[in-house]
Parts: structure tokens; C-alpha cells; sequence
């Protein structure tokens, strides 16, 4: 899975103001991050607003991400929730074609056990005929998949080649990554801690600003897979208030305001998300127009 070491984007799915998707818009926001050098793109996760999209309008994003990609990088397809015989189901249902891999996330809500947790990334590693990157979030799962888990995963099956290590914890990463697999790849699923993560042995990042700023950040993230630290974090310290800033006010509300000041997309977000405030909008407009200076 060479492919998907680097930058990945977890794209955002851009509304217009009667809240229908853009299309036109997504395929500037792929072109944007194609030509900004990252490495793959990953559709429908959850800065894609998936819970809020219907079927129909999955495979509407599906099909023009599929389309403006025209097979320039390689694809990963979010495919997770909280009741494993779904997941199953479109896991042996879908056609997988277009895609190098899915990301799936730990289950949410119902609160599982470690033994739970593993039974279902199991049941989804015998019913995919791709390669599987396990998705850590606690922060919005309410559990956390610990170390140990996740080791007993990245050993018992060849298809579950990574994991999105979103927990913010640096230490639990490194634990990870101390006792991996070989070929098991750690991937930040934080953009805060992206560079040290791969500095510490991670193989990159999916990330939410990179789609933004992908030239810079893509760039970061390769200068820290080459062990060019100090240009790496003058990048990251570059970054470091958009970071926070895009997350301030909720994901993806940030993300697309930074697009909506770019003028590739407006920033519609679908309730119960709302757009950022009046202040945040100023301040991200100014801290691009600023970036280059």
C-alpha cells in the first residue's frame, strides 16, 4: 500500500444555498487538491457530512468525485457504522472497482468492548475484497480502540493494512507504532500532530486542511517522511493557526469556510451543523490572503 503513504483528504461534500450538493464545486475542490500535490483522497468520511447525505446522494458524490479523479490518485471509500451486518452488507454488495481501500470507522454510540470492537473489524475484514484501514475517533465514538486491539487486528488479518489514529494521543500512537507489523502503516488522523506522528514512524496523514492548503501541507508531511525536520515544522508552525482555526467551530465547518474565502465553494453546511461565525470568517480570510506574504 505504497499509494497511501503521504497526504490523504478527507474531501468535504460542498451545498448550494438550497442545500443540494455542488457538484461543479467537489470537482474544483478534487482538481484543487490534485494540483496541490497530495497523495490520495478519501470520499465520504465523515468531512463529508455522510450522516446527513441519502443513498442517492452517496453514490452522487461517489460517482463525481470518481469522475473528476480520472484515475490520477488513488481512492479510499468510507464504509463504517455502528451495526456490522450493514457494513457487511454493502461491503459485499458495492462495487469496489475505483477504490485502493476503505476506511471504516470504530463503531459509534452503541459503546463496545475491546472484544466487540475486534469482532466487528473482523467481520468486515473477511467481507471486504479490499484493503481496510481501521479509523480511531473517540472524540466521536465515545470509545477508544486501545493499542492492544489494534495490534491483534494488524496481526491476525492481511487485508487490515492500517489504521486512522485519531485519538490525539501521541503516546497511544507510538505504542502502536512500536509494536506493529512491519508493513502495518500508522496514519494521524490529527493535523495538529501529523508531523510528529510520522516523525515518530507514521506513514502520514488523512487530513482535513490539506484539501485547503494542500501544497503546503502535502509538502510538510513528504519533508517529514524524509526526515527534513526543520523544514517540516517551519511548514507546520505556517499551518498551525489555520489548524486551529478550522476546527475552532466544528468540522467541516471550518474547512469550508476556507474554501468559500478561496472561492471555490460556498460554505452550506446541513443542519445540525451551522457555518462558522462572523469572526472566524474574518480570520480565516485573513490568515490566506496573509499565508504567502
Amino acid at each position: 500500500m505504497q499509494s497511501l503513504i503521504g497526504t490523504g483528504v478527507a474531501l468535504v461534500t460542498p451545498f448550494k444555498e438550497d442545500f443540494s450538493i455542488d457538484t461543479e464545486a467537489l470537482t474544483r475542490i478534487v482538481n484543487f487538491s490534485i494540483a496541490g500535490g497530495v497523495e490520495y483522497l478519501v470520499v465520504l468520511g465523515t468531512t463529508a457530512e455522510n450522516a446527513t447525505l441519502t443513498p442517492e446522494e452517496k453514490e452522487l458524490v461517489i460517482t463525481t468525485i470518481v469522475a473528476a479523479n480520472k484515475g490520477r490518485l488513488p481512492l479510499v471509500l468510507g464504509v463504517g457504522g455502528n451495526d456490522t451486518r450493514k457494513v457487511v452488507a454493502e461491503l459485499e454488495t458495492r462495487d469496489f472497482s475505483d477504490f485502493a481501500a476503505i476506511l471504516s470507522v470504530s463503531p459509534f454510540y452503541n459503546k463496545p468492548t475491546q472484544e466487540g470492537i475486534y469482532q466487528h473489524f473482523k467481520a468486515i475484514s473477511i467481507a471486504s475484497p479490499v484493503p481496510v484501514i481501521i479509523y480511531n475517533v473517540p472524540g466521536r465514538t465515545s470509545s477508544n480502540m486501545l493499542p492492544k486491539t489494534v495490534l491483534r487486528l494488524a496481526n491476525d488479518f492481511q487485508n487490515i493494512v492500517a489504521i486512522k489514529e485519531a485519538a490525539g494521543d501521541l503516546v497511544q500512537a507510538m505504542q502502536i507504532l512500536k509494536d506493529k507489523p512491519k508493513d502495518f502503516m500508522v496514519i494521524s488522523g490529527d493535523d495538529m500532530i501529523a508531523l510528529p506522528m510520522v516523525l515518530a514512524g507514521g506513514a502520514g496523514v488523512i487530513s482535513v486542511i490539506g484539501q485547503g492548503f494542500p501544497k503546503e501541507f502535502s509538502e510538510m508531511i513528504r519533508l517529514g517522511l524524509n526526515h527534513k525536520v526543520t523544514e517540516a515544522f517551519q511548514l507546520h508552525y505556517r499551518l498551525s493557526e489555520a489548524i486551529d482555526m478550522i476546527f475552532e467551530q466544528g468540522n467541516p465547518a471550518g474547512i469550508k469556510q476556507v474554501f468559500q474565502s478561496l472561492g471555490l465553494a460556498d460554505s452550506y453546511l446541513r443542519l445540525p451543523l451551522v457555518q462558522v461565525d462572523e469572526s472566524l470568517r474574518q480570520r480565516i480570510t485573513q490568515f490566506i490572503e496573509n499565508l504567502d506574504k
